[in-house]
């Protein structure tokens, strides 16, 4: 039954001015100019619409429970925002370049004028990087947040920085210092050479900060393409709690930085850090990576994660245990 105090007329032409809008598709000054009446009283006519609830959106998606995952993980962590990208092949490197390329639009729906870029090394920000289109430049500064380590392309910080300004039209500044000194003086000293001071200031007030999350434990680590440390040093570093990997600091399963001597020889920004940059966006692709994930959101190091599917319910699959045994 209706209303009989409704006015029919009225809710008629709510629903003709709905239906053009919404349906048709037709601005407001279209719609005025079809029916008659002035844009101010079109636009009143859609707040009534709205008003009296005749206006009931539904958006459905294929990709729905990649949406639900994301939502799990803000609601469970200290983040702010994830971002999870469907699992669609068993091959390792094409869910790394899927990652990379919803990592890369996400930094350029982020992005703006005038910002400070700061990156890791690493094979997901060189995914970025390898994913990353733009129809405009930006005037942007990009900075590494760590020392080089010359080699695979992907360990080289410096090249991933001058690739990825390049890209977006912005410029460059690069550290020229090792990843690591050969002691903890020397790299006090290196630390306090006025071009990497200069550098290291800029990425630890970033806009936005890129970082990978490492992984220690399997043999195909990107962590000892950094640092080749023998077996024995692998099953110590296990021992000590180890489980992954920021900024090339090895940290322990509660996020911690491991009391590890290597640690305190890093010509890098500390994790934490990270904490005074606008925007930190972890990026991480591969099952082995949870733990290492784990540790760094128990560290609360991150603001936003871009993972692939599988991890990101193997992550769940863990906080969902930690909640139950607690």
């Amino acid at each position: 039954m209706t209303n009989p105090n409704e006015n029919y007329e009225l809710v008629r032409q709510i629903h003709t001015v709905l239906v053009l809008h919404f349906i048709e598709g037709l601005k407001q000054s279209e719609i005025a100019t079809r029916l008659n009446l002035s844009t101010s009283k079109v636009n009143r006519l859609i707040a009534q619409g709205r008003k009296l609830g005749m206006i009931k959106i539904d958006i459905e998606s294929r990709f729905q429970r990649l949406t639900d995952y994301e939502a799990k993980l803000v609601e469970t962590t200290s983040l702010t925002g994830a971002m999870v990208t469907p699992t669609v092949s068993d091959n390792p490197d094409t869910t790394l370049q899927q990652v990379g390329r919803a990592a890369a639009n996400l930094l350029l729906e982020t992005l703006r004028d005038g910002d400070v870029i700061a990156i890791t090394g690493g094979k997901t920000v060189s995914a970025i990087v390898d994913n990353l289109t733009t129809e405009q430049g930006f005037d942007v500064t990009v900075v590494p947040l760590t020392g080089g380590v010359q080699g695979k392309y992907f360990t080289d910080v410096n090249h991933l920085a001058t690739q990825l300004a390049s890209r977006l039209g912005g410029k460059a500044m690069l550290v020229h210092a090792p990843l690591f000194a050969e002691s903890a003086t020397q790299r006090d000293m290196l630390c306090q050479v006025g071009s990497v001071r200069e550098v290291f200031d800029l990425a630890r007030k970033a806009d936005i900060a890129l970082v990978g999350i490492g992984s220690t434990e399997p043999a195909g680590s990107s962590y000892y393409d950094l640092n080749p440390v023998p077996e024995a040093d692998r099953k110590m570093l296990i021992g000590m709690g180890v489980v992954g990997e920021l900024l090339a600091h090895l940290i322990r399963d509660d996020g911690a930085v491991a009391n590890y001597a290597l640690n305190t020889r890093l010509v890098a920004v500390a994790p934490r850090e990270l904490a005074a940059c606008g925007q930190v966006i972890g990026i991480a692709s591969g099952i082995e990576k949870a733990q290492p994930i784990r540790a760094v959101l128990n560290g609360n190091y991150l603001n936003a994660l871009v993972v692939d599917e599988e991890t990101a319910l193997t992550v769940l699959g863990s906080e969902e245990r930690s909640d139950h045994d607690a």
